[in-house]
């Protein structure tokens, strides 16, 4: 099924074409390339913008940006066709709007003008909405489901733009992307308004920062989490990624808060010195976690001191000692938004986040875990953290992205055999790639002869079905032991040649626990296997 039909403001004003142009083309770019040129149709009232022609409505600028495959304009007419009064596009898709019978915007970059034209159409929601952008490599969307928490917890509606899901004052919406296309967002953010939202709390994606899509959006707050390696595939190398995620301190946020944990976070604040700092690991910061332990049950209890002096306890639910530092990054945001920081540390101990450290309970008698985890740094802080939770093995079933970033296989394989005792390589999505060929390059790091663990043991395995590598890793289980399933987290299908198969991490651990407990490994079917069922077409969560 195709994903549902972005939101939309229910009233908006309009702004006529020549207004909303106006310091953006050239007027000699303006013009319709046939037509009556009637007054009527050359200077047309907006409404609102998109760049998916399926999605236009009655009054729409039509955005046709160049593609992959084949350039947006192509799919002009079929907009016009459903109510578009204009187009917006660059020299190169000139060519296909012959004969378009709507007024044509002609600039040299689409993306460097769609986000402040669909936000000017929409009446500009960041400027009365508080907005805090959270980007990072690692931890933007723990930060912001408990950061969403922390700003509720002095009854202000808040809304959550991010991986997961997008949340505005209780309605939920399934998410295609982590940092939705401007006039996506924009839509939303107006959308929150509407709704009497006092804060928005959003992920900030390094593709949001890189393609423009949060231009037009004026920041409350950027918070920088930490940076390491990921996205390299469209990224040339890690210093571009930085460069791409410090594009969020550009000036384009009233003020900053940095991590200063990692190498680049340090970087970050020192060439703005204007940001706020916070450090878990002892560096000078005007934000410090003084003390931090790990609870029986696996919950995180901190003490944060402000620059003021004053300290703030909190306890935080979700398992590993990386969430202390998300649970600090959310205080330290709720500070420096001027909010009561006591009240919102006491509404952190029950967030849970989908597909983060998530347990699957069947009443086993060993730990099991499904978490996003799908890049090198994440796959050892996750085995590290249930590591710390248990007193038998560690077993990890992962595989790694098609169409991705291809340097990061072999080093997530190594991450996975240094702190696993069994490594079960397995299918992510393999979208175009043969997948064979990919768990090769995750085997190869896997077992490495100096990668220890799992890989000096002779533990690693090959399931390429991943129903069958989930299954695998709870027969194996013992007692006292912990099952983590890492890489897919809260998505709800697998993209294999293209198709998105129905397919839940959760829901397979949950199904093979449940037959473990039956006396059997094989469980109830949960959704449609790749191998047969019923597959369907649909968008996945975030570029990864």
């Amino acid at each position: 099924m195709p994903p549902p039909a972005p939101l939309r403001p229910s009233a908006v004003p309009g702004v006529r074409l020549s207004e909303l142009t106006s310091g953006v083309a050239d007027p000699a770019a303006v013009g319709t390339p046939a037509g009556d040129g009637s007054a009527g149709s050359a200077d047309p009232l907006v409404l609102g913008v998109t760049l998916r022609a399926q999605d236009a409505r009655p009054g729409d600028l039509f955005a046709a940006l160049p593609g992959t495959r084949v350039h947006g304009a192509a799919f002009a007419r079929q907009a016009v066709a459903a109510g578009a009064v204009a187009v917006l596009t660059d020299p190169a898709g000139l060519a296909d709007l012959a004969g378009v019978d709507v007024p044509v915007v002609a600039v040299p970059d689409v993306r460097a003008v769609l986000g402040p034209l669909a936000a000017r159409v929409v009446g500009d929601p960041s400027r009365t909405l508080p907005v805090v952008g959270i980007t990072g490599t690692s931890g933007k969307t723990t930060t912001g489901y408990l950061l969403e928490a922390a700003l509720a917890a002095d009854g202000t509606r808040t809304g959550l733009i991010g991986t997961v899901q997008t949340r505005l004052a209780g309605d939920v919406l399934p998410s295609a992307l982590t940092t939705p296309e401007a006039p996506d967002l924009q839509a939303l953010f107006a959308v929150m308004v509407e709704r009497g939202v006092g804060a928005a709390v959003m992920e900030v994606s390094s593709h949001a920062l890189s393609l423009g899509r949060v231009a037009g959006t004026r920041f409350a707050l950027a918070v920088f989490t930490n940076l390491s390696q990921d996205h390299l595939d469209f990224h040339p190398d890690m210093e571009s990624y930085f460069r791409a995620k410090e594009l969020l301190f550009d000036g384009r946020a009233q003020r900053g808060l940095v991590v200063v944990d990692d190498e680049w976070g340090r970087r970050l604040a020192a060439a703005h010195p204007e940001v706020a700092t916070l450090s878990t690991s002892g560096t000078p910061a005007d934000y410090r976690v003084v003390a931090d332990t790990s609870t029986p049950s696996g919950a995180q209890q901190l003490t944060l001191q402000l620059p003021d002096g004053r300290r703030v306890e909190a306890t935080v639910g979700l398992p590993g000692r990386f969430n202390v530092a998300n649970a600090a990054a959310a205080l330290a945001a709720v500070d420096l938004l001027g909010r009561d920081v006591e009240q919102a540390a006491a509404a952190l101990a029950a967030v849970a986040v989908p597909g983060r450290m998530q347990r699957v309970d069947a009443g086993q008698d060993f730990l099991a875990v499904v978490d996003y985890a799908h890049k090198p740094a994440a796959v050892g802080a996750v085995l590290r953290a249930v590591r710390s939770a248990v007193t038998g093995r560690v077993i990890v079933v992962l595989g790694a992205g098609g169409d991705r970033d291809t340097g990061k296989r072999a080093v997530m394989g190594r991450e996975a055999a240094h702190g696993a005792d069994l490594v079960i390589v397995t299918d992510d999505n393999p979208r175009s790639e043969v997948p064979a060929a990919i768990r090769a390059q995750v085997l190869a790091g896997a077992r490495e002869p100096d990668a220890g663990g799992a890989a000096a043991a002779g533990q690693v395995r090959e399931v390429g079905d991943r129903r069958a590598a989930i299954r695998a890793a709870v027969a194996a289980a013992r007692p006292g032991d912990a099952v983590v399933i890492a890489g897919k987290g809260h998505e709800r299908g697998q993209d294999i040649g293209g198709v998105v198969h129905p397919f839940s991490d959760i829901d397979e651990l949950a199904a093979a626990l449940a037959g473990r407990a039956d006396g059997g490994t094989d469980g109830p079917p949960r959704g449609a296997s790749p191998a047969t069922g019923s597959p369907h077409e649909t968008a996945q969560d975030g570029p990864r």
